[in-house]
């Protein structure tokens, strides 16, 4: 993170000190303690939203910063600077406030994307459920409408905010007897009736985020709540938006690689080892070698999605490709930095061990790897 980025102006690079200086001042010193509590404080939030770093690609209309997804990328590297998995703000602000944005009423709008902006309302996305991962066209989880109202039945697991959210996107069945074309989204608020949390769950990395369990029964909420003209458009929303959601995974991946190659050239040229430092060695020089070079890589091309995004001309296929490189190789590099740094590198005191522990989540979220092939395959 040295040379200003392809896509990066005079006003984002004053965003990127704003956003330095805050996870600097108000993220790192606090990680140990998130990772124990398994959850940021709240006023985290607070204290965003008053600085603008809530809804930075949300029109000013609607509380928002008025700009791009350029600003989120910014926020999204300067996290990653730190080492820092806790704040699930990059899914607060660039994908619950986007299927608000792209789907919502104009009521919806105007009533929660100023409190996202603010951080008076944090937001999550549940789609994941006990027995169905990427295959989302075959959620279990019911939204019936009787009247003026949905009722909703099911359960949900790894929701990123799910302690803490306030609104929560809920993918739904609304009609049981389709496939892809029976699910729609529903906005259901925390304070529901039926509705309950889980545990936190207890994960290899990403220690500090509230990934957790929601459970609704019989949870009411008016059909009014429903993203979209009308029922049905869930699954054509999602596969929507999930490019940007892939395109964030690419983001924190690329500054992911490139902070972890910073720790271990710092460590490796004052660590010593047979009278001299690491960094001395031919081995230590041509692995840090090969880094440089893949994250040098991996920044080029993602830095062409994010100009291409901004335009409007990222495609699926090219998304899923930088979504699975980036998220691979960002392993390999965690990994032989971890090897780098030898027993010290397994010790949760150094940041190295939670980078590592932290990224492999990243192969698997938004579509696994797998299934990202599986989409650029279609296309040959």
């Amino acid at each position: 993170m040295g040379e200003r980025s392809s896509w990066e102006n005079d006003d984002l690079t004053a965003l990127r000190d704003l956003a330095r200086s805050f996870c600097e001042k108000e993220v790192k010193p606090n990680i140990d303690k998130f990772i124990e509590q398994h959850h940021v404080d709240r006023d985290l939030w607070n204290k965003a939203g008053e600085l603008g770093l809530l809804c930075m690609s949300i029109p000013e209309e609607y509380g928002g910063g008025g700009g791009t997804f350029a600003h989120e990328a910014v926020l999204i590297e300067e996290q990653a600077r730190i080492a820092d998995s806790s704040w699930g703000v990059s899914l607060h602000n660039g994908i619950v406030a986007h299927y608000l944005l792209h789907y919502g009423s104009e009521e919806q709008k105007t009533t929660w994307l100023p409190k996202m902006a603010s951080g008076e309302v944090v937001g999550a996305i549940a789609m994941t459920e006990p027995g169905t991962g990427s295959d989302l066209q075959n959620v279990k989880t019911k939204a019936i409408a009787q009247g003026d109202e949905y009722v909703i039945d099911g359960s949900k697991t790894f929701i990123t905010n799910g302690a803490q959210a306030d609104l929560i996107i809920v993918v739904a069945k609304t009609d049981a007897s389709e496939g892809a074309k029976g699910i729609s989204l529903i906005l259901v608020e925390a304070d529901r009736e039926g509705f309950r949390r889980g545990r936190v769950l207890d994960k290899v990395g990403q220690r500090g985020q509230d990934t957790s369990e929601l459970f609704f029964d019989g949870v009411r909420v008016p059909t009014s709540n429903l993203l979209g003209s009308e029922e049905g458009q869930g699954f054509i929303q999602l596969m929507q938006q999930l490019p940007q959601e892939r395109l964030i995974i690419a983001v924190a991946s690329v500054a992911g690689m490139e902070t972890a190659l910073q720790h271990t050239l710092a460590y490796t040229k004052e660590r010593t080892a047979f009278g001299r430092p690491i960094f001395g060695f031919q081995n230590t020089k041509f692995k840090l070698a090969e880094v440089a070079t893949e994250s040098r890589i991996a920044r080029v091309f993602v830095d062409d999605c994010i100009t291409k995004h901004i335009d409007g001309k990222l495609d699926i296929p090219t998304v899923a490709m930088a979504k699975w490189w980036t998220s691979d190789r960002a392993m390999v590099v965690a990994d032989e930095c971890l090897q780098l740094f030898g027993g010290y590198g397994y010790m949760n005191e150094y940041p190295i061990a939670r980078m590592w522990a932290d990224q492999r989540v990243q192969k698997i979220y938004a579509g696994t790897n797998e299934i990202m092939k599986e989409i650029i395959a279609r296309t040959l």
